[in-house]
């Protein structure tokens, strides 16, 4: 028997002619800028500063630029906040996000329901993912993917009788999200500062971070080891029956693109091995092809037992996020009771289909491949070529298509700018007023442009990178 109903043009009903003509109108960029002030709170802002000077409107984009609302031409070297994989303008991702909102625009995965899209997304990421990841739970953000995370670790240590390992161990400067809970395993103090109210049991080592903070004559690879070790003395101090995960980004991120030194991350992986400890990977920025891999572990060539993902997922185009379980601990969830965690949108339909349809992109055209063995060592070589022996860049790091520039008063010495943040906003500055983005944590630079960024446009982009370090050591007065 057929449900399906007889289907009915569509009438819009008549508007007013002044609210018609409201709703095609361009405003200008002063009144965007006005009404944004008025009623918009922006992330990580100074808001009064910000009303002041004003927001920069995002009008419209294509393929790695943007435009804004005085018509200015902007190249994205940050793929929007990491995640525009494919670029802008995939007709491919909003004729996907169209035929599923016609067909089913939502439904949710609770009440023993599913749908077409959640399951063709989560078999094609067992496809994509590792070997022993085959089992998927899905949120909404990198956020709610380590909040997941907990709950999942929680879970485990319970469904094998270890109910008092309940310490989760991340770093210091490193990123896991905004939440409560992702802010609490983030180790940056000036968001701690305006969140008392912390996730209890969740503790800090420091970061592998060798530009700044190694001493004396230790090697970029002594030095990470040595950070590494500080897992193992975290865990004999709290105590190994106390402990259940070591989570962290495998380079980090908004903590200004450090990438350890090759002996970091195989020793992170044989401590939590030897203490039975999970390890989990923040692959929110890493993920879908950040350094030529499908997945930055993968890069660093370690193991982990949970996955959080996010961002390169479906673009950027529609949030969604999701959490990768290790068949291990994916079996012990599935054969031990109700898991009581879950959002409204787990598995949303629309962000599902176009999730597949992005990672098609990414596969099918070959992007990553490209990434791996093209643009991604085009890119890394034109930047350390430009900045060789530059007056202010001490260290360049990074894969793929991801790179930290340090900022430094004496670069050689490994001597940072004393406010280096100031320093940063110096050059940030610069970058806006050259129509480029490229973001400044502290001190360090950071770029992340589109995966499908040619070479031409790479040019571009170190060409005004470089006008922006040199303008910035020229006010310094460092030449």
């Amino acid at each position: 028997m057929s449900y399906r109903t007889e289907e009915v043009a569509y009438v819009q009903p008549a508007q007013p002619a002044a609210s018609a003509q409201a709703t095609q109108q361009k405003r200008s960029t002063a009144e965007y800028r006005a009404l944004d002030a008025a009623h918009h709170i922006h992330p990580f802002s100074d808001m009064g500063s910000l009303n002041r000077s004003g927001s920069r409107v995002i009008v419209k984009a294509q393929g790695v630029y943007l435009w804004d609302s005085d018509d200015n031409k902007i190249i994205d070297g940050m793929a929007g906040l990491w995640c525009v994989n494919v670029g802008y303008g995939r007709k491919e991702l909003a004729d996907a996000a169209y035929r599923q909102m016609q067909e089913l625009p939502f439904y949710n995965t609770f009440f023993k329901t599913t749908h077409p899209p959640v399951i063709e997304l989560s078999a094609l990421l067992a496809e994509l993912a590792p070997e022993p990841f085959n089992h998927f739970f899905y949120c909404n953000s990198g956020s709610e993917g380590n909040d997941t995370v907990l709950r999942i670790v929680h879970q485990y240590w319970a469904t094998q009788g270890k109910h008092s390992k309940k310490f989760v161990i991340s770093r210091k400067n490193g990123y896991h999200g905004s939440t409560i809970a992702g802010g609490t395993l983030g180790g940056m103090g000036y968001m701690h500062e305006q969140m008392p109210s912390k996730v209890e049991n969740i503790v800090h080592i420091d970061q592998p971070y060798f530009f700044g903070e190694a001493e004396g004559n230790l090697t970029p690879e002594e030095f990470a080891l040595a950070r590494a070790q500080q897992l193992e003395a975290k865990i004999l101090e709290i105590g190994a029956d106390n402990v259940a995960a070591f989570i962290g980004e495998p380079f980090q991120g908004a903590g200004g693109v450090i990438f350890p030194a090759s002996t970091y991350w195989p020793e992170i992986q044989r401590i939590c091995r030897k203490y039975d400890i999970l390890l989990v990977a923040d692959e929110v920025i890493g993920g879908f092809g950040r350094t030529g891999e499908w997945f930055a572990h993968q890069h660093f060539g370690f193991e982990p037992d949970l996955i959080t993902l996010a961002k390169g997922l479906t673009s950027g185009y529609v949030p969604m996020g999701a959490v990768g379980l290790h068949d291990r601990v994916a079996k012990a969830i599935i054969e031990n009771g109700d898991f009581n965690h879950g959002l409204t949108y787990s598995g949303h339909p629309v962000a599902a289909a176009v999730a597949v349809a992005n990672l098609k992109l990414l596969r099918d055209d070959k992007i990553i491949d490209r990434v791996k063995t093209d643009t991604g060592p085009y890119f890394q070589k034109k930047l350390r070529d430009t900045f060789a022996n530059h007056p202010i860049i001490g260290e360049i790091s990074g894969a793929g298509l991801v790179a930290g520039l340090q900022l430094a008063e004496d670069p050689k010495a490994r001597k940072r700018f004393a406010n280096g943040g100031e320093v940063g906003t110096i050059c940030r500055d610069f970058c806006f007023n050259g129509n480029l983005i490229m973001r400044a944590t502290g001190d360090r630079m950071l770029l992340s442009p589109p995966l499908v960024i040619n070479k031409l446009e790479i040019d571009e982009i170190v060409s005004k990178a470089k006008k922006a370090v040199d303008a910035t050591a020229q006010q310094l007065g460092i030449s």
